[in-house]
């Protein structure tokens, strides 16, 4: 006999609490109406995410979105309701970023494991922002870490205090001390951008520009004015700074800072920084 698919009006009464728990997901506290979460569409501390046990209708308070069963499949698997209801029917539901918490809770975030990229799901993260496997493991790792007694894991930038920058699909963190990366190739020039998918883009883009060129990235705009000192020796200082109001004053600021100094944004005019404009061009290209 034929299996029956499952349809919205099925799919709308499935728990979301148990729904939740096969994707890694547990409630920090749980009354006879309610279960509250952490968020698991981004990072936090305080659980702002509920689910009310009596409507299975859940809610997040610092998004301000919320909806049934179907529409959590979608916006944390970034699917189709037609993937959803596949997900939920076929009960193949994993999370690709969270895992169940095994270790004992410590405070702020501790790397455990760093190894190249391999991951499924960094890999189909780094397919939607348009970067090559190969020009990524040039640059980034797969950093594994605990945080709030959970693992989870991201591609990671190392800065020059050890520190790393983190990136999956659904949040960007850092791992403390936060500073710059500096990727030193024995050039005359200084490539300056603000952040990995800036360097990543660049490099996909034209990969002799990052392999023949110093390159300098900010990891966050508020340490621009570390970036004079690291100026000194070079013939050209080349900028790649976010088009908005405080990549614009970055940019002016590193122009006083340096005779040589081009402001290159020009090469993304109409987008926002360089990963989005090569994520645009790169669609042209298909």
């Amino acid at each position: 006999m034929k299996k029956e698919t499952l349809n919205c009006e099925k799919a709308r009464n499935i728990c979301i609490v148990e729904t939740l728990a096969k994707l890694g997901h547990f409630p920090t506290r749980k009354t006879e109406k309610e279960a509250w979460f952490l968020s698991p569409f981004r990072s936090e501390s305080q659980a702002s995410f509920k689910v009310s046990l009596r409507l299975n209708r859940w809610y997040d308070h610092g998004a301000g979105i919320g909806g049934n069963v179907i529409d959590l499949i979608c916006l944390i698997k970034r699917c189709s309701v037609k993937e959803a209801l596949m997900e939920l029917d076929n009960k193949t539901l994993s999370f690709s970023f969270q895992q169940q918490p095994r270790f004992k809770k410590i405070p702020g975030i501790e790397v455990i494991e760093v190894n190249p990229i391999s991951h499924p799901a960094l890999l189909d993260y780094l397919k939607s922002r348009k970067i090559k496997l190969s020009t990524a493991k040039l640059y980034c790792k797969e950093v594994h870490y605990l945080s709030k007694d959970k693992r989870y894991f991201a591609i990671g930038l190392k800065n020059i205090s050890e520190g790393y920058e983190l990136r999956n699909k659904f949040y960007k963190s850092s791992v403390s001390p936060k500073d710059i990366t500096l990727i030193k190739n024995k050039g005359t020039k200084l490539i300056v951008c603000e952040g990995m998918f800036d360097l990543l883009s660049l490099a996909s883009y034209d990969p002799t520009l990052t392999k023949k060129t110093d390159v300098l990235v900010l990891n966050s705009v508020a340490f621009v004015k570390r970036v004079p000192d690291y100026l000194k020796g070079y013939n050209q200082v080349i900028l790649y700074l976010d088009r908005d109001n405080a990549g614009e004053k970055a940019t002016g600021f590193l122009l006083g800072n340096h005779s040589n100094a081009i402001d290159n944004s020009v090469l993304y005019d109409g987008y926002k920084d360089v990963n989005q404009w090569w994520m645009g061009k790169s669609e042209s290209l298909m």
